[in-house]
């Protein structure tokens, strides 16, 4: 199981160095000493810790759907023709881009600063690991 520094958990984690140390002296987050004496967080506690500290903003469509990635976020911009549209979302640290028509981008009022929800639902998802 890979280790990763303070400095690199921040940054996964989106928060200061400062705040991965006082998780970990606050003994919310396990570390332990690498074999240069550097403090390190085992990848998989890493991993639990993100998950838990994952702060989802409620979903305000209220509709039940099978699609469990649902992204809430806020229009950031929208590029149209007369047939198709780019409509792009900041969903917290995530920039989402959606393809739809120009038809539905009037229909649903998407537009700079508007609400909305990005659902994924797809058996083509690809996950890469960096390269070494």
């Amino acid at each position: 199981m890979p280790h990763y520094r303070i400095s690199e958990a921040a940054g996964l984690l989106g928060v200061s160095d400062d705040t991965v140390r006082r998780w970990a002296d606050g003994g919310q987050l396990a570390t332990e000493r690498d074999g240069s004496g550097r403090l390190v967080v085992d990848g998989a506690v890493l991993a639990g810790f993100a998950r838990d500290q994952a702060r989802a903003v409620p979903d305000p469509s209220g509709v039940g759907r099978s699609a469990r990635n649902r992204l809430v976020g806020l229009v950031t911009e929208v590029v149209s023709d007369t047939v198709m549209s780019q409509v792009e979302l900041q969903c917290g640290p995530h920039r989402v881009v959606s393809l739809m028509s120009t038809e539905a981008v009037r229909e649903l009022g998407l537009e700079p600063g508007v609400l909305a929800v990005a659902v994924v639902k797809s058996t083509n998802v690809v996950v890469e690991t960096p390269g070494g």
